[in-house]
């Protein structure tokens, strides 16, 4: 054989190697493309699922906060008006004491010593009602509120404007700003 005959016997031996090498690297560039994108793939579901886990965990946490405020309210609430139905059943006893002074005539020497008892056992028990947010409405020459007053009439009044407070027929009581039962009250015209 001559060398140039082992030359050309040589090089489609060659060219079949590199043909080889070259479909060996692309394989490798595809896996290692494919590889890449998979892994871009699941970073970025990786990244997702941070970021619902972030947003769950964040809103769990309001809804936490929310109800912990809540709570807080509703605990406020039941210790400001616990006393509600308590309170309700001593404004007849303040009626009463009230009415007891108004029927106690205070020239009579007799009796003297009466009214002043009454007179200090009301006082003392506006006072423990006072230290538990029971306030009294029972002023006169304001405006009329429909939520604290009850109008029983309306008449002509000098000295007072429209629609003010002329007088105070029974009194009325708040419980920490909650109305327990309205003043019955005389309006101005």
């Amino acid at each position: 054989m001559s060398s140039h005959e082992q030359k050309t016997h040589e090089e489609p031996v060659a060219d079949a190697a590199d043909t080889l090498n070259a479909g060996a690297a692309d394989t490798e560039i595809d896996h290692a493309a494919v590889a890449a994108a998979r892994i871009a793939e699941l970073e970025h579901e990786l990244e997702e699922s941070r970021k619902t886990e972030r947003e769950a965990m964040l809103r769990a946490k309001a809804e936490i906060e929310n109800n912990r405020r809540r709570m807080e309210l509703d605990i406020e609430k039941a210790h400001k008006f616990a006393l509600e139905r308590f309170s309700n059943e001593l404004l007849p006893v303040i009626d009463n004491l009230e009415r007891a002074l108004e029927a106690v005539n205070p020239e009579d020497e007799a009796q003297k010593s009466m009214l002043e008892g009454l007179e200090l056992t009301l006082k003392s028990f506006l006072d423990a009602v006072k230290k538990f947010g029971i306030d009294v409405v029972a002023e006169t020459k304001v405006p009329f509120n429909p939520d604290v007053h009850q109008a029983i009439s309306m008449v002509e009044a000098e000295g007072h404007e429209p629609n003010q407070i002329v007088n105070v027929l029974q009194k009325g009581y708040t419980l920490s700003g909650r109305l327990l039962r309205p003043a019955m009250v005389i309006v101005s015209k």
